[in-house]
C-alpha cells in the first residue's frame, strides 16, 4: 500500500505530515522548518523559488513575488511575475511540488499520493482547483478533507471516548471556517459548518499597515503602487508588531524610508493591544454571522457547546480570542499548535484512508456544505420569472445522501424540460454556481404541470449524479458531475458510482406503493366526516415519506397507514380482493 502524506495548503504558510508508528508527524522544509510560507517569487534567471526565499525576495524584489495566491483559487484570475503568467492553480502547484520534494528527502522513498485540506466553505470550483494543482504537482490526491475537520480529527483521535459538542474555530492567514460537531465514542459527526473565504490575519495585517501609513498622511491603495519596497517592508514591520502584541501590552513598529530602508535610528510608531483591538474591531465583528450561522444550522445553543477548539495562526489575537470566549461564554482551547493542527489532521484522514490499525476504531461522518438545487420558474401574478433557485440537497446535510424533489412542466405539450443544476445559499441562481445540465426529453403531451422526478445523490469523493425521472413513461435521464474527482481512475469513478446507487431509495416507484396510496385515497370517499382526518393526517404522512429518501421513516409512515385503514374496517388485503 502507497503511502499517503497530508498536506495543509495554506493562505500564508503550507506544512506537510504522514502518519507513522501511530502518529501524526510533521515533515520539515529544506531548510529544517515545519512551516513553508506559501510565496512563489521568480529570479531574474526565470527560476520559480519557493517558500522562505520567495519571501525574502518580497521584501526586496516585491514585484517578483505573490502572495496569498489561496484566495483566487476557483478563479480566473492571473498574475504576472518575472515576465511570466500564473493563475492561483499553478502557483499553488509549485508549493505542493516543493512540499512533496521535501516529503520524500525525509522519508526516503517516493510520495504520490496525498490528502489536502481546503477551508470548509470553498465552493466545488475552488475544490476542483486544489485538487489540479496537486496533480500539477505529481500528486494523486485521494481526499480533499476540510479544514476544521482535520483539526478535530486530532482532538478527536487523541480523546476518543468523550462525549461532547465541539466547536472549531478556524481562522487562518486568508479563510474563516466554523464548525459544529459531536464527538462520541470514536465517532466525530460533522453537524454544521460556515465561514468567509475573504477574512484571514493577513487582513488584520493590512489594516494595521494602512493605519501607519494615515499616520503618514498616505493611503494603502496609492502607496502600493507609488512606493511598493516601503508598503512592503512595513507590511512585514507591521506583521512583527502583530505577532508580539499577543504577549506585550505595547510595541514599537520601525517606519522605513521610501525605498523600503531602516536608517541606523529609523523612526517608530507605538502601538498597543488596545489600539490594535481598535484597528481590527470590523474584522473581528465580522466572525459573528458564520459563527451564528453554524450554531443556528445546527440546532445547538451555544451554552450547550462543551469545547471551543482555536484553529489557525491568527486566533492567537487576543481581541480573536477574547470575541470567542463572550459569544461562546467559555474559554475556547488550543491544546495543539494552531498552525500545525490542520496538517496534523491531513495525516489522521490519510491514515483512516489507508486503514490504519491506530484508527480502526474511528468513524467520521462529514456533510455537503453548500446548497445543491435547480433553477426553476415561478409565477407572479400574470408574469412568469425563471432564475430562481429551488434547492434539492441542503446544507449541512450528512453525507453520502440522496434526495428528491418534484418539478412541474410550465406549458402545455411540452415535451423538453431543461435541467440546471447549481450550488450556493442565494434565492437567484444568477448568484450561485452553476455545476452543469441535464435535458429531460419525450415528456408526454398534455397540460401543464406534468410532473418529472428529479433526484440528486452525492457522495464523499464530491461526485453529484443527477437524475430526472419521468413517472408517465418510465424514461430515466442521468448525468454525473464530478467536480471534485478528477484524479480517480475510470475503475474508481465506476466504483464510487456503483456504491451511490446503495444510497437510492425511491418507494414511490414500487408498484404496490402506488396502489396503496390510491387505494386509501379511495377509502377517503366511503369514511365518515371525523374518520377522514385521521386517514387524511396518515395518507399526507406517507405521501411526505415516498419523497423523504429515508428508509425509516417510510417504513413508519407506511406501517401507520396500514394500521389507520385496518382500525377503520379497510385492511389491505380486502381492497385488493374488492377491485
Amino acid at each position: 500500500m502507497s503511502l499517503i502524506i497530508g498536506i495543509d495548503l495554506g493562505t500564508t504558510n503550507s506544512l506537510c505530515s504522514v502518519f507513522q508508528d501511530g502518529e501524526s508527524r510533521l515533515i520539515p522544509n529544506a531548510h529544517g522548518q515545519m512551516m513553508t510560507p506559501s510565496v512563489v517569487g521568480v529570479l531574474k534567471s526565470g527560476e520559480a523559488v519557493v517558500g522562505a526565499p520567495a519571501k525574502e525576495l518580497r521584501v526586496t524584489q516585491p514585484e517578483r513575488c505573490v502572495s496569498c495566491f489561496k484566495r483566487w483559487m476557483g478563479t480566473g484570475k492571473r498574475v504576472e511575475i518575472g515576465g511570466q503568467e500564473y493563475n492561483s492553480t499553478e502557483l499553488s502547484s509549485l508549493v505542493l511540488r516543493s512540499l512533496l520534494e521535501d516529503a520524500e528527502n525525509f522519508l526516503g522513498c517516493e510520495v504520490r499520493d496525498a490528502v489536502i485540506t481546503v477551508p470548509a466553505y470553498f465552493n466545488d470550483n475552488q475544490r476542483k482547483a486544489t485538487k489540479l494543482a496537486g496533480e500539477m504537482a505529481g500528486l494523486n490526491v485521494r481526499r480533499i478533507v476540510n479544514e476544521p475537520t482535520a483539526a478535530a480529527l486530532v482532538y478527536g483521535y487523541n480523546d476518543r471516548q468523550a462525549e461532547k459538542n465541539l466547536v472549531v474555530v478556524d481562522l487562518g492567514g486568508g479563510t474563516f471556517d466554523v464548525t459544529v460537531m459531536q464527538v462520541f465514542e470514536g465517532t466525530l459527526e460533522i453537524i454544521s459548518t460556515s465561514g468567509e473565504t475573504q477574512l484571514g490575519g493577513e487582513d488584520f495585517t493590512s489594516r494595521i499597515v494602512a493605519w501607519v501609513l494615515r499616520q503618514q498622511g498616505r493611503q494603502l491603495e496609492t502607496a502600493e503602487l507609488q512606493l511598493p519596497l516601503h508598503v512592503a517592508r512595513l507590511s512585514e514591520e507591521c506583521e512583527a508588531a502583530k505577532r508580539r502584541l499577543v504577549e506585550a501590552e505595547n510595541t514599537q513598529i520601525r517606519i522605513p524610508d521610501d525605498a523600503g530602508e531602516f536608517a541606523d535610528e529609523p523612526k517608530t510608531l507605538e502601538l498597543s493591544r488596545s489600539q490594535l483591538s481598535e484597528i481590527c474591531d470590523p474584522l473581528v465583528k465580522r466572525l459573528t454571522r458564520p459563527l451564528s450561522r453554524a450554531l443556528r444550522d445546527a440546532r445547538i445553543p451555544a451554552d450547550e457547546i462543551s469545547e471551543v477548539v482555536l484553529v489557525g495562526g491568527a486566533t492567537r489575537s487576543v481581541a480573536v480570542r477574547q470575541f470567542v470566549q463572550e459569544f461562546f461564554e467559555t474559554e475556547p482551547q488550543a491544546r495543539f499548535n494552531p498552525d500545525e493542527v490542520v496538517a496534523l489532521g491531513a495525516a489522521v484522514q490519510a491514515a483512516l484512508i489507508e486503514d490504519d490499525a491506530a484508527v480502526d476504531d474511528m468513524v467520521m461522518t462529514d456533510i455537503c456544505p453548500f446548497t445543491l438545487g435547480v433553477e426553476v420558474t415561478r409565477d407572479f401574478g400574470r408574469r412568469e420569472m425563471s432564475g430562481f433557485f429551488f434547492p434539492i440537497i441542503h446544507r449541512n446535510t450528512t453525507i453520502p445522501v440522496s434526495r428528491e424533489e418534484i418539478v412541474y412542466t410550465r406549458h402545455p405539450n411540452q415535451r423538453i424540460m431543461a435541467v440546471r443544476v447549481f450550488q450556493g445559499e442565494s434565492r437567484k441562481v444568477k448568484d450561485n454556481l452553476l455545476l452543469g445540465s441535464l435535458e429531460v426529453i419525450g415528456i408526454p403531451p398534455g397540460p401543464s404541470g406534468q410532473p418529472v422526478h428529479l433526484r440528486y445523490t452525492y457522495d464523499l469523493n464530491g461526485i453529484l449524479e443527477v437524475e430526472a425521472y419521468v413517472p408517465e413513461t418510465g424514461k430515466k435521464f442521468q448525468t454525473v458531475l464530478t467536480q471534485n474527482s478528477e484524479s480517480l481512475s475510470k475503475k474508481e469513478l465506476e466504483a464510487a458510482i456503483a456504491r451511490m446507487q446503495e444510497l437510492k431509495f425511491f418507494p414511490r416507484d414500487d408498484l404496490a406503493n402506488q396502489h396503496l396510496v390510491l387505494f386509501a385515497e379511495r377509502v377517503v370517499g366511503e369514511v365518515g366526516t371525523y374518520q377522514r382526518d385521521e386517514l387524511e393526517q396518515a395518507l399526507d404522512s406517507f405521501e411526505a415519506s415516498l419523497e423523504s429518501g429515508d428508509k425509516e421513516l417510510f417504513e413508519y409512515a407506511r406501517e401507520g397507514l396500514l394500521i389507520t385503514l385496518s382500525s377503520l374496517g379497510f385492511p389491505l388485503d380486502e381492497g385488493i380482493d374488492r377491485e
